[in-house]
């Protein structure tokens, strides 16, 4: 799959704060022309050292959950850890895993946040950008925003907002289990993006697509 090459990743804090902002104005919230029928999950992590960082891409088919495509990747780490910054660290080898996937999804699911994130530009937000396909953020914890308990049964959230903004939702996707933060990264709305996540969810908290690309790329950090 070809992405784009959108802007290099050779910035300071001022320079990667900046083009967050710019970056943040071309997100599109449109809603889906059809169901996606194919979807991608990406999860990074740190090697044991903490001198790599590692991506993997799981390509499913919606439904059966039938694993069709897996990539990997391994770069070194050229950004140093600041909060709010983290796609500058992990960006980079999500791209290069994705650019060889032979498939190209429908939709990409990504362990991060998508908008709901200070400047709007979380790492899902911001590969939805290169991609340029609809992109949903599925993270496991709050960044920002604030937001009320939603109810314990599978399909309730609540909103997640942020200076009078809704940002993205909260939603339990198991019954009495923690629920995940849900928000767009790009090319889909709010309501798409709850709504492919619980089609996403089938025994587990966390959706198919990055539940499997989390197993992969811990046993990948494994052998690192």
């Amino acid at each position: 799959m070809r992405t784009k090459n959108l802007h290099n990743w050779d910035l300071n804090y001022k320079q990667a704060v900046d083009l967050q902002n710019r970056l943040a104005g071309r997100i599109r919230f449109v809603s889906l022309v059809k169901k996606p029928k194919i979807v991608a999950g990406l999860d990074c992590a740190f090697s044991r050292d903490g001198r790599k960082i590692l991506a993997v891409a799981v390509v499913l088919k919606l439904g059966t959950f039938e694993i069709i495509e897996t990539k990997s990747a391994v770069r070194k780490v050229t950004f140093p850890y600041i909060p709010g910054l983290l796609s500058f660290r992990e960006a980079p080898v999500c791209i290069a895993a994705v650019n060889k996937l032979k498939i190209e999804p429908d939709l990409f699911i990504i362990d991060g946040q998508g908008i709901a994130h200070p400047r709007r530009l979380g790492l899902a937000a911001h590969l939805g950008l290169f991609f340029d396909r609809p992109t949903v953020g599925c993270a496991k914890s709050r960044l920002t925003g604030s937001f009320k308990e939603p109810a314990v049964k599978k399909g309730c959230y609540s909103l997640l907002t942020d200076k009078g903004q809704t940002i993205g939702a909260v939603v339990r996707t198991r019954k009495n289990v923690k629920p995940v933060f849900i928000s767009v990264g790009h090319k889909c709305t709010f309501e798409n993006a709850i709504d492919v996540t619980l089609a996403c969810t089938a025994k587990y908290r966390l959706p198919e697509p990055t539940r499997l690309a989390h197993q992969l790329v811990s046993k990948l950090k494994l052998k690192s």
